[in-house]
């Protein structure tokens, strides 16, 4: 399955209990109606970005909907904490992206974002042969990312929040949601659907006077 598009959505939850402060933020993201499943950080080939409202409208109560997720919990009286995904697109749109996940405890949005925007801009430099110095300040680094003319954007999207003054649990979650799943066969990539590589193995010749069918062949 590919996604054809994507949006980002973030919200922050408060209650005594951590599991429902969890629902809350879901909640206040607009996500809590849907079945959410885990996966890793690539941002599909050909794929979209689109607003939160369009998203949603795509989407449908009880729906089995991938994300890639960062959240952040505490229930420490005015603990700030954060938590923020990456994203960085290369300039080809052929080409897969990358998604990063970061959650911190004392940094501010900006800071967390940063860091996570980093996170995605390094994975998808080091994939696509950008040569950087990883010790020097990201300002320094997104400059050479953008001027190897092989990275297009780099962003992210960032939630924080201060812990609750009566301890209640205060969670905040921010997420890429995928939307508008696609067999590979019927993905569009650039306007073309996308052809899987064909393996010598299916190309090679029947042996033993048998197909691949498992039909006899005549001599």
């Amino acid at each position: 399955m590919i996604a054809q598009k994507l949006f980002f959505t973030k919200g922050v939850g408060v209650h005594k209990e951590h599991l429902t402060s969890f629902e809350m933020a879901l909640r206040d993201a607009g996500v809590a109606p849907f079945n959410l499943v885990n996966v890793s950080s690539i941002f599909p080939p050909g794929c979209k970005r689109i607003s939160k409202e369009e998203g949603l409208k795509i989407l449908t109560p009880g729906q089995i909907v991938y994300w890639v997720v960062s959240r952040n919990s505490t229930n420490e009286p005015n603990r700030l904490i954060a938590s923020s995904v990456g994203c960085a697109m290369p300039a080809d749109s052929a080409q897969y992206g990358y998604l990063s996940e970061h959650h911190s405890f004392g940094e501010t949005d900006s800071k967390a974002g940063e860091y996570a925007e980093d996170l995605a801009a390094s994975m998808l430099a080091t994939t696509l042969g950008i040569e950087f110095d990883s010790d020097i300040a990201w300002d320094e680094r997104e400059q050479i990312y953008k001027m190897s003319g092989k990275i297009v954007r780099t962003t992210n999207i960032t939630q924080s929040a201060i812990g609750n003054k009566d301890g209640l649990w205060t969670t905040v979650v921010t997420a890429a949601v995928f939307c508008d799943m696609r067999f590979a066969t019927e993905a569009l990539i650039n306007g073309q659907v996308y052809q899987a590589p064909v393996s010598s193995a299916d190309n090679s010749q029947p042996t033993n006077g048998v197909s691949s069918n498992g039909d006899k062949q005549s001599k």
